[in-house]
């Protein structure tokens, strides 16, 4: 654990194994906090809180601005770090490192971000201001498939605003979280400011729970989300709960398909499949249907393992099989196989080739479940409006993309789409960090989302002071 500003060694007995995808071995144990590590974080947080909301938002900017720069200086190993934890590329992990640098960068404009607002003589020797208070200590739980760009994505935010905060990571990535809260430290962030707690379900419930948390960001799948929003509110927390996702891309007959291809294979197959904003849908419009299935077939056949990664377990694998199998069971057609794809040379890698179905209907489970692997389902309609009527149909609503050469065709898509997040001719619409990232529907239970303005109000509250001088 990381406690206080210092690695704490876990008393009790539970651990779990951190694996090297990329050969399957066992490289590192994690012990799992028991309720008296979680409470000790908590209340370091609690009691460094009582300082650190009283630091002026400049001197936390110039704290954060030094911990950008360790970042980059640091940049490389971490993504070595979290190459090894998860088994996506170096090349990838750097990619991924850059978009939370990104938000640290947007969260050092604190001294800009927390001015309130001013009106003068709203009545006769009346004025009004509102202020931004932070809520005190922040809890955030973050998923396996990016070790750092997640939880930069919400501490940075939240100590920017005033708060304190208790990370609990993904336990099969534990390591790049220590290492962030290492450089912190090394920043001049005070101790407690940041605590680091590792563990399960159990973790997670107890963190719901206690009382001295006052909000819970979350990222991972949707029914854990659905779980976390329920019973964080429950408990009078506020709760960012970002679930999963079905992301279509909408091809139309006058996209360039070699283009599209090209876009959809890392959309599609970078990190495995392994992102909740990889496109795991593709529907074509009249002919297009044929054209990009053939286009996609024959791009992804010469898709190697150093390309995709492998995915995060074993037990990923076999329910990733076990669903291909209802795939075929139940009338999609199988154009490009992944199934028997092992790692060159190893065996032992939790490696599996790009799969693309085609003739996929609503009704199969290719469809309906997040399959978080390299599958790629492809349904046929016959119009823009079909097209559009299918993906709002879906529960999830994350993000979507359309390829078309046609402003009038994109403009109708942007307006009618019910999705949070909307691409043009780009395959993976993730908003830069002074916008904010958060889908519709069954991906998002909350009502603000991850970093631009919204993350800043999601850790602050607002005061409103009237006040007369006669």
């Amino acid at each position: 654990m990381w406690i206080n500003g210092r690695p704490v060694e876990a008393e009790g007995a539970r651990q779990g194994n951190v694996h090297a995808p990329a050969t399957g071995e066992v490289i590192r144990t994690v012990a799992f906090a028991r309720a008296g590590e979680i409470d000790c974080a908590v209340r370091s947080a609690e009691t460094a809180f009582l300082s650190w909301k009283e630091t002026t938002a400049l001197n936390r900017s110039r704290i954060l601005g030094r911990f950008c720069d360790l970042l980059r200086k640091n940049q490389e190993p971490l993504a070595r770090l979290i190459s090894e934890e998860h088994g996506k590329s170096v090349s990838d992990a750097m990619g991924s490192m850059q978009r939370g640098i990104e938000v640290v960068e947007f969260a050092v404009g604190a001294p800009h971000l927390l001015k309130g607002a001013f009106s003068e003589n709203v009545a006769r020797d009346i004025d009004s201001h509102s202020v931004l208070h932070p809520l005190g200590v922040c809890a955030g739980i973050t998923p396996f498939n990016f070790p750092a760009m997640v939880p930069l994505w919400m501490f940075p935010m939240a100590l920017a605003c005033g708060n304190t905060f208790v990370l609990k990571p993904s336990e099969k990535v534990p390591s790049a979280s220590m290492r962030m809260a290492e450089l912190l430290k090394e920043a001049g962030l005070p101790d407690g400011v940041l605590n680091v707690v590792h563990g399960d379900s159990e973790t997670v419930d107890a963190l719901i729970a206690h009382p001295g948390v006052r909000a819970i960001s979350f990222v991972g799948s949707t029914p854990v989300a659905r779980h976390i929003y329920a019973a964080a509110a429950q408990h009078g927390k506020r709760v960012q709960a970002l679930g999963g996702a079905k992301n279509h891309a909408v091809i139309a007959p006058d996209a360039d398909m070699e283009a599209a291809a090209d876009a959809l294979m890392s959309a599609a197959f970078g990190s495995a499949g392994q992102r909740c904003m990889a496109i795991s849908a593709v529907v074509g419009i009249g002919a297009a249907g044929d054209s990009i299935v053939e286009a996609m077939t024959r791009k992804a056949s010469r898709l190697t393992p150093a390309d995709t990664g492998p995915l995060i377990t074993s037990v990923q694998c076999e329910r990733i099989r076990t669903l291909i199998d209802e795939g075929i069971t139940q009338g999609a057609k199988l154009t490009l196989d992944g199934r028997e794809w092992g790692a060159a040379g190893n065996s032992k890698g939790f490696y599996f080739g790009p799969t693309i179905f085609d003739r996929v209907t609503t009704e199969m489970s290719v469809y309906q479940k997040e399959i978080f692997g390299p599958v790629l389902v492809v349904l046929r309609t016959n119009s823009i409006e079909e097209a559009i009527g299918l993906v709002n149909r879906n529960p999830y609503g994350n993000g979507v993309a359309i390829f078309t050469q046609s402003g009038g065709v994109a403009r109708r898509f942007e307006n009618e789409i019910e999705a949070g997040m909307v691409g043009v001719n780009v395959a993976i619409p993730i908003p830069m960090a002074f916008f904010s990232f958060g889908g519709w529907k069954a991906s998002l239970f909350g009502d603000l989302c991850m970093h631009g303005m919204e993350g800043v109000y999601f850790y602050t509250r607002r005061k409103t002071i009237t006040s007369r001088w006669a």
